[in-house]
């Protein structure tokens, strides 16, 4: 007997819910629901166009904090004791210098590519046709002007040493091996 109305009330309470084989009604309003638009910068026209030479003034700071958590990183891992972290630290400050190895190096085929536009407009303005230089051809240039960085800094004898070894091993690897002869 006391069940009944306990059922009764909770019939009441419960939310009413509509079905969802009935049709909607005919005046129904419905609430347009705008979708929200995902814009992706690097492909969008509305973020502007990607310009390195600006992008790198801008935000230049960033080059200072980089060197002050650098130095943090570095003290951090002349005091640490635990093995663990000091491996982590270790990872970490070979991330940061490698980062800033391959700045520096696209610091520096930038300036080269700049370099080489800058003649060949010197060049059309003096009323000479401009010369383009190949993929190959820069290549070239690049390895020309790493062996003089290479014989300035004394380290060219150790990495033609180090070259010579791979290029053994590599050749070593094409010859028949005694088992197969």
């Amino acid at each position: 007997p006391t069940s009944a109305p306990l059922k009764f009330i909770l019939l009441v309470l419960r939310p009413l819910e509509m079905s969802a084989k009935k049709p909607a009604p005919f005046l129904r309003q419905v609430v347009p629901v705008r979708k929200k638009v995902q814009r992706d910068p690097r492909f969008d026209d509305l973020s502007g166009e990607y310009k390195p030479e600006i992008f790198m003034k801008t935000y230049s700071f960033l080059d200072s904090i980089k060197k002050q958590e650098k130095e943090m990183v570095q003290k951090q891992l002349k005091k640490c004791r635990n093995m663990e972290q000091k491996e982590k630290l270790q990872r970490l400050l070979n991330r940061m210098t490698q980062q800033e190895q391959a700045q520096k190096k696209q610091q520096k085929l930038r300036e080269r590519e700049l370099a080489l536009k800058r003649q060949q407009r010197e060049l059309a303005k003096q009323g000479k046709k401009p010369f383009f230089l190949k993929k190959s051809e820069k290549r070239k240039l690049e390895l020309a002007e790493k062996y003089a960085e290479l014989k300035r800094s004394g380290k060219l004898e150790s990495f033609l040493n180090k070259k010579r070894k791979r290029n053994a091993i590599k050749d070593k690897r094409h010859l028949p091996s005694q088992k197969n002869l």
